[in-house]
């Protein structure tokens, strides 16, 4: 039923006299957004419940009849701040942490009072950027890569906008709001052998940042700088060493050869095992310069494979960060074919290998390569024109027993086989540095071989 003035006023038009403005005290919905008034706010995608219910009493307290002639001065507000807001709603602010203009009662920081394009009284909807951007810094969402929701102005499916038991507003706790959209990750890193402990003891944001980055995946630093954030012994080897590792320092940096959260490998490899994961790389004859092996191709097939090899550990050998010894081998290993012995000629091989190996003329404990108890090995290697170990071995396969190359070694254009036969108790070989010679363990009947 309508009012009565409000009847009066519509009767008078009818008859062509100029209707009389509604009193202060009967302010409508039909009267206010009219279309001589308030016309905008009726135009209003979402309006607030009071004014779509015409109740705009509910909140304005009339307090002069000529409210039109002294431009809307006729008029106060029933309540000052958030207590007006509370005539009708539940103001958040009980929690521990609240944001600001909701504790400073301040609802129409956010909130439309009238009506808005978006829900909730928002002046916009979806996006909330541009509200929150108003009294936020605007930087960390200018940057090269944004967080999905950053992306979309979705704040909210993070924050919570009035209040939280959570830091900064989070809707969750740390890590339980990343996985709540990162499913899938938390999936597999349940089922993981291996999770970075960082994963487990501290926040995603200690290595992502949650709004944006100028770096991939959302990370607060290039790779390998913050990673040596935590491993600071790796960090200070790769400024030291002669010869880093190119992947640590280059390209995809730590993550080239580490899973930077979960793995079913020690290390967190990104492989198998270590031997896989280097030869996700060290398969094509072509890294480096002079171009590295193509290990690969050089262990396919092959009878007898290097211990260290064997067991998956290329590690045994190289150091995977970086090293002072070429092709970051984690020791000395002469790469000319003949090289004067000093001590630390060969502490790479002797880092397994009996250390007393190459020190004794005479024994019958530190080698099996020997002519009863004449040490063959320091015939063959301490003297001050010795042959290195890869003058007879490979380092990391072969067809051949003991590692002995079967298509011989390299000296120039030659290759120096070595034409090894073993027998129980020793064994002969005839390579291009001397005749066939042979060599037996339980006693010293055989040909002893020419000064090398």
């Amino acid at each position: 039923m309508m009012r009565p003035v409000l009847v009066g006023a519509l009767l008078g038009a009818a008859a062509g006299v100029p209707a009389a403005a509604p009193p202060a005290t009967e302010a409508t919905s039909s009267g206010c957004l009219s279309g001589s008034c308030h016309a905008e706010i009726g135009a209003l995608k979402h309006r607030h419940g009071a004014v779509a219910e015409g109740g705009c009493l509910a909140c304005h307290s009339g307090s002069d009849a000529d409210h039109r002639s002294r431009g809307g001065k006729g008029f106060t507000l029933a309540s000052k701040g958030s207590e007006l807001c509370r005539r009708c709603h539940s103001v958040p602010g009980k929690k521990k942490v609240v944001h600001a203009p909701v504790r400073e009662g301040e609802c129409t920081c956010c909130h439309a009072p009238h009506g808005a394009a978006g829900a909730h009284l928002l002046a916009q909807q979806g996006d909330l950027a541009p509200l929150c951007l108003g009294c936020h810094d605007k930087a960390p969402f200018t940057r090269k890569h944004l967080h999905g929701p950053v992306a979309e102005g979705r704040c909210d499916a993070c924050h919570d906008p009035h209040e939280s038991d959570n830091k900064k507003l989070l809707s969750k706790q740390g890590r339980e709001l990343c996985l709540s959209c990162h499913e899938d990750f938390a999936r597999k890193m349940q089922k993981a052998r291996v999770v970075h402990p960082p994963l487990v003891k501290e926040l995603c944001t200690s290595c992502h940042d949650p709004h944006g980055s100028d770096q991939e995946s959302l990370l607060r630093q290039a790779m390998p700088q913050l990673c040596v954030g935590c491993h600071k012994e790796i960090g200070d080897k790769i400024k030291k060493v002669k010869v880093p590792h190119q992947p640590v320092v280059q390209g995809k940096g730590c993550s080239s050869c580490h899973s930077s959260h979960f793995s079913d490998t020690e290390g967190l490899l990104n492989g198998a095992d270590q031997r896989r994961s280097c030869l996700k790389c060290h398969n094509s004859g072509k890294l480096g310069d002079p171009p590295l092996a193509d290990m690969e191709k050089e262990l396919a097939g092959k009878s007898n494979l290097h211990g260290p090899i064997k067991k998956g550990r290329c590690t045994g050998c190289h150091d995977p960060h970086g090293s002072n010894y070429p092709r970051i081998l984690a020791g000395n290993y002469p790469s000319e074919f003949y090289a004067p012995y000093r001590a630390d000629s060969y502490s790479l091989c002797l880092r397994c290998h009996d250390k007393n190996l190459l020190n004794f003329p005479e024994t019958t404990i530190y080698t099996r390569f020997r002519d009863g108890s004449r040490n063959l090995h320091y015939v063959h290697v301490n003297s001050s024109k010795g042959r290195s170990c890869r003058a007879c071995h490979e380092s990391h396969a072969s067809d051949g027993q003991k590692l002995v190359g079967v298509e011989g070694s390299r000296f120039g254009e030659w290759r120096v086989k070595t034409r090894l036969q073993l027998t129980h108790t020793g064994g002969s070989c005839a390579p291009g540095c001397h005749r066939r010679y042979s060599y037996d363990r339980a006693s010293k009947k055989h040909d002893q071989a020419a000064p090398l």
